[in-house]
């Protein structure tokens, strides 16, 4: 029969030629094109405002009032707080995994006293009092790497919980910075407006005046007035977008809804828009992206798990000692103090139980696949939003250069206009026709320059623009 010394020397051996099971990770190998195909991105100039490298992405649009509404989100924003507490959950996870590697002490004492009847004790009923310190060790002998890949996997999941954080920070800082301009362009809209409010209320009083001098009809009133109430009716729409917008922008700075609505009702021209922006490389672009980062960390924290559910196929062997003593006293002759202590070495047979252990691996082993199959995709749908907002952007510049002129070329022949039928050169209807489209080429030049800054904003955004990569530390440390 074996002693305890050849079954501890049978496990030893066992642990110096098993050391650690189940699949390492490696990094999965990618494809990426050379650079991007959107228009205008191979030969682009790099300013200091058009780095899309840049995380504080927002100074490129020289607006102060736009970098303190980012700056206070950053700051209070919620959903970035409730990541930061996942995050320092996680860290906590991670650290408690740690001690895995290390003997658990615990300490228990019991005290009490109990009473024998005659019966019970022979004939000689008696009183005894005791007290019984103990300290409790067991440790682990980690010999097929179940701790190790158990560690490591919760780093894993803390690492990937920073980078959703990251991620959260991105989409943070875009939808400020896209509210903001979304409201600047709903307030540069509501000043087309109400100034061609203001002109269109000019002809209907030249048309009230013509009509009464006997020079006109009562359908050029008619007309006039409709153009009129016509235009007169976006405004408020407009102002109700505005107020939406203002009310957002306050939630995610982490106030109320009415926080910013004075600060705000102050219209300011849309930002400033950086001629070109350089996207880097695909390569960059993974790098940089936190989502992506967090897929693969996710990716790598199931292949931990693979190897943990296949130590189980291997024994769980644990030391486990016991020292304290035990204090009687009482009326018999056995009374004192007598140390009581064990040392012993456990081993878990369930193991052989290899038909549930095999099912885990094998259902963990999926969880992988998924994890991998989310990863790639995670990489397609990063290319793929790059891709778009470049082309989005590129294709908005071009058009506003043409609505630009629309806008200009509108406006002069809304003032020819005017003048002629003041001199009686032209009729109601080509007046009318050219406020008309006066109004509806500045509409669409500002939507669309509106539209150009959003789209810069989105470009930047899938380019991870916004990410100070500095996520804040974790109570406790960094993992």
């Amino acid at each position: 029969m074996l002693n305890h010394k050849s079954i501890l020397a049978t496990v030893l051996s066992l642990g110096l030629t098993a050391c650690s099971v189940g699949p390492r990770y490696k990094q999965p190998t990618l494809v990426l094109p050379q650079q991007f195909t959107a228009p205008d991105t191979a030969t682009v100039d790099v300013s200091p405002h058009a780095d899309a490298s840049d995380p504080e992405f927002w100074h490129s649009f020289n607006d102060p009032e736009l970098s303190s509404l980012v700056q206070h989100a950053l700051t209070a924003n919620n959903d970035l707080r409730a990541a930061l507490a996942h995050y320092d959950s996680a860290n906590a996870l991670l650290r408690e995994a740690k001690f895995d590697r290390y003997p658990t002490v615990t300490m228990s004492t019991s005290v009490g006293r109990q009473k024998f009847s005659a019966d019970q004790a022979f004939g000689y009923p008696r009183n005894n009092r005791f007290f019984n310190p103990e300290i409790n060790a067991s440790w682990e002998l980690d010999f097929f790497g179940r701790v190790r890949h158990n560690i490591e996997a919760q780093r894993q999941l803390a690492l990937a919980d920073a980078s959703s954080l990251a991620a959260i920070q991105v989409t943070v800082v875009g939808e400020v910075a896209s509210t903001y301009i979304d409201l600047r362009g709903r307030q540069e809209l509501l000043r087309i407006a109400r100034e061609n409010v203001k002109n269109e209320q000019k002809t209907v009083r030249l048309v009230d005046a013509a009509y009464s001098a006997g020079r006109g009809t009562e359908f050029d009133t008619a007309r006039a007035r409709a153009l009129l109430e016509t235009t007169t009716s976006r405004i408020p729409e407009l102002l109700s977008t505005i107020a939406l917008d203002e009310h957002r922008l306050a939630v995610l700075c982490g106030l109320p809804p009415d926080a910013f609505v004075s600060q705000l009702e102050v219209a300011r021209p849309l930002p400033d828009l950086p001629d070109r922006i350089d996207p880097g490389t695909p390569a960059d672009l993974i790098r940089r992206r936190p989502d992506v980062s967090a897929s693969e960390e996710r990716l790598h924290a199931a292949t931990e798990r693979i190897g943990i559910a296949t130590a189980d196929l291997f024994p769980r062997v644990n030391y486990a000692g016991l020292l304290g003593f035990n204090e009687l006293h009482g009326d018999t002759p056995f009374d004192g103090v007598s140390a009581v202590n064990l040392a012993a070495l456990n081993i878990d047979w369930s193991f052989l139980d290899r038909g549930r252990v095999r099912a885990r691996i094998a259902a963990s082993q999926a969880d992988g696949d998924a994890q991998l199959a989310q990863y790639q995709q995670s990489v397609l749908l990063a290319l793929e939003d790059v891709e778009n907002a470049l082309v989005s952007y590129a294709r908005s510049q071009q058009r506003d250069v043409q609505l630009q002129l629309a806008a200009k070329d509108g406006k002069r022949a809304a003032d020819l206009a005017s003048v002629r039928f003041r001199n009686g050169a032209t009729g109601l209807l080509d007046l009318l026709d050219a406020q008309r489209v006066e109004l509806q080429a500045e509409d669409a030049y500002a939507e669309s320059h509106s539209n150009s800054a959003l789209s810069a904003v989105l470009l930047y955004k899938s380019l991870a623009g916004g990410w100070p990569q500095h996520p804040p530390a974790p109570k406790g440390g960094r993992p």
